[in-house]
């Protein structure tokens, strides 16, 4: 079992940044897939970035040029460093993972992230 713990939202102002931490604990070995989603209120849940083993990273159009998705050595946490922050970026961030062991991938409790002046 893989368990999943976001931190790192906030409120900042129009072009500052955030940096979202995923912390991955159980069967981490079987992580092959990490990627980072958000929901805005009335809207669909949309992909930001997407990171698998072997590939480069995928980025939605939205966020292309301004955030990075990256894993740490230990390959137990997900970052997603967020620059040039917009309103339009205000949402709550999950983390999402897709492990080799099952079909169904895991999601974090989801973090809020607020842009606004």
């Amino acid at each position: 079992q893989v368990q999943l713990v976001e931190s790192g939202g906030g409120f900042v102002q129009p072009g500052g940044s955030l940096k979202l931490s995923c912390v991955a604990s159980g069967h981490i070995f079987t992580i092959y897939t990490v990627a980072w989603y958000r929901q805005t209120p009335g809207l669909q849940r949309e992909l930001v970035a997407r990171l698998t083993d072997g590939d480069s990273p995928n980025y939605g159009d939205p966020v292309k040029g301004r955030f990075t998705i990256s894993r740490n050595d230990a390959r137990d946490t997900v970052f997603l460093q967020m620059n040039n922050l917009k309103p339009e970026d205000t949402a709550v961030y999950y983390c999402n993972v897709g492990l080799s062991t099952q079909d169904s991938s895991i999601w974090g409790q989801g973090t809020q992230v607020t842009v606004s002046s």
